[in-house]
């Protein structure tokens, strides 16, 4: 079966809750995007609330405090909230990647596998039923014999050495302690903790919820967005493989492209959207398929979206694609289209009014080309 990139792009829309917003808990969107990137709180609560018939405000928040959704280093090395109950298989698909026993890595950051095992060890220890900041943490740590070289390493606030031990089930974020961050073991945090599966046994979790999502798509797209491309051909061949005839092959604009099986129908009965959405900083519809798809994000505006030290702009979307970006400017959200756009000023006015409802501010509209 063929069908058109426009109906894709109306499909993921409506699978990601967005054309309709649906009425769901945090919990449940969470597990419908196979995540949500969380490096900026604001943009997570954000991405969640934009969804939502009814948005709740402090949502997140709330949910972190009842250990319903987790936060910890998962795709990409990236902060993700996930629930509590599917986490350990995200996890686990990209500890499958073993990127800290890379040369490379080892050089960069001047730790051996033997060390990050000792490592782990004590931070297993340490952490057991206990919430610390980065700081106290640290200072457990170093004060340890054989950890005193790794102080810069632990305090970095790029967290590489810690982002393994998250990987391996090790390490989870704790609450907020205002703007510390702090950190527990998710074997004590979540309750009836599973553990990390096995790749085999994660790949049925992670492979189908991220096609759900942001399918159809290639095993290159998937892995570009789980590990930025760096599984095991071989592992990431298996995975797809071990779904069986749950998967069905399409074509996209000629492309071949996995999704579930159960989907097609309704992907073919799917008619190409008109809406207008403002889609928050790091959002899981541009993230999924990624900044470098050109039919969502033309290549030469991509800048704009994709800016320095990894920032992803709030977006303005209409009919599935990227065509401005946007920002709240005191209480006005300032939107920049991209010359080519013709986007409907209605759509604009009535995504605001949402913006009102998510945020519980007073907002005003200005538009601009860019």
């Amino acid at each position: 079966m063929d069908v058109t990139y426009d109906q894709v792009l109306a499909w993921r829309l409506r699978q990601q809750g967005l054309a309709p917003r649906i009425s769901a808990t945090v919990e449940q969107i969470v597990e419908r995007l196979a995540g949500v990137q969380a490096q900026v709180a604001s943009s997570a609560e954000l991405a969640i609330a934009t969804r939502q018939r009814k948005p709740e405000q402090g949502a997140v928040a709330m949910r972190l405090e009842a250990r319903t959704v987790v936060k910890t280093w998962t795709v990409r090395g990236t902060l993700h909230l996930h629930g509590a109950s599917h986490v350990g298989a995200y996890l686990s698909l990209v500890a499958a990647a073993r990127t800290w026993e890379k040369p490379v890595w080892q050089r960069t950051f001047g730790v051996t596998p033997p060390q990050m095992e000792a490592l782990g060890e004590a931070v297993d220890e340490v952490l057991d039923g206990r919430v610390l900041t980065r700081q106290e943490l640290t200072a457990a740590l170093i004060g340890r014999e054989g950890f005193a070289d790794l102080e810069s390493q632990l305090t970095s606030g790029w967290s590489a050495v810690l982002k393994p031990l998250a990987w391996t089930g090790r390490i989870c974020h704790g609450p907020a302690q205002g703007a510390r961050v702090t950190f527990t073991s998710p074997r004590s945090w979540i309750s009836d903790w599973p553990g990390v599966p096995d790749p085999e046994e994660a790949a049925r979790t992670v492979i189908p919820a991220y096609l759900r999502a942001h399918g159809p798509a290639t095993p290159a797209t998937f892995d570009a967005w789980l590990t930025r491309g760096v599984s095991r051909k071989a592992a990431l061949r298996s995975w797809f493989a071990s779904l069986g005839d749950e998967l069905a092959t399409v074509g996209v604009d000629g492309v071949e492209c996995s999704m579930m099986a159960a989907d097609v129908d309704r992907l073919a009965r799917t008619r190409p959207s008109r809406e207008v959405r403002l889609l928050a900083g790091f959002d899981q519809y541009v993230l999924g398929p990624g900044t470098g798809d050109v039919r969502i994000v033309a290549a030469d505006r991509r800048k704009a979206v994709s800016r320095t030290a990894g920032w992803i702009s709030p977006v303005v979307v209409h009919q599935g694609r990227v065509v401005g970006v946007w920002e709240p400017a005191d209480a006005t959200v300032d939107v920049r289209l991209f010359p080519e756009a013709d986007v409907p000023m209605g759509g604009l006015e009535a995504e605001v009014e949402h913006l009102v409802a998510c945020t519980g501010q007073a907002l005003s509209l200005t538009v601009r080309s860019t």
